[in-house]
């Protein structure tokens, strides 16, 4: 996934900027995704993601989601290197093993952000007000907080269904439940990261 720089939109009449703590926080779970590191277009990489994708039924589901419609004879020719996919259809091998991959940690990714009921700890990052005249700027911190319970397990569900409503719910809920009356200022973030 892109890194929230190039997501960022100025928001208000000062310029502040930022994305919605919902986008960040997606964006920090993808970030916990980890795979095969080897570019889809090498050998090693296009044959580690066809492995990937062929042992289950789950893997053709992938492909078939990503448009990867192939004669059999062209799928076998490319898990014997004999033939190679043409630059779409590696995209869509590289798109479909993300997808796949992603689906496949999800009760990992639960169990690791419950974190046995003790949750996980967070890093907000304020918006950036560089581009704001410093009179019109807010004092904003970086904030570390505890996000436990059930939030990981909606967060989870919403990153994977790419439900941006619900992931901007969830965050508004975690922010108005932890942040006091400083939440509003945290709606938009610069970043979200595990904090150590």
């Amino acid at each position: 996934m892109a890194g929230t720089s190039g997501r960022w939109r100025d928001l208000g009449a000062f310029r502040a900027r930022g994305v919605h703590g919902g986008v960040a926080l997606a964006e920090g779970i993808d970030r916990m995704v980890t795979g095969i590191e080897s570019p889809v277009d090498s050998e090693r990489g296009l044959a580690a993601r066809l492995r990937y994708l062929t042992a289950s039924d789950a893997g053709y589901e992938a492909m078939d989601r990503a448009g990867i419609h192939v004669r059999p004879r062209t799928l076998i020719a490319w898990l014997a290197g004999e033939q190679t996919p043409t630059k779409a259809n590696l995209a869509r091998l590289d798109a479909a093993y993300w997808d796949l991959r992603r689906r496949n940690v999800v009760a990992d990714l639960k169990r690791r952000l419950n974190n046995r009921g003790r949750g996980t700890r967070i890093e907000i990052d304020p918006v950036d007000q560089s581009r704001v005249q410093h009179r019109h700027q807010r004092d904003l911190e970086t904030r570390n907080i505890n996000v436990r319970g059930a939030v990981w397990d909606r967060a989870v569900d919403a990153w994977i269904t790419e439900d941006t409503q619900e992931l901007e719910a969830i965050w508004d809920d975690i922010i108005q439940s932890t942040l006091g009356t400083d939440w509003d200022a945290y709606t938009h973030v610069s970043s979200i990261g595990w904090a150590a």
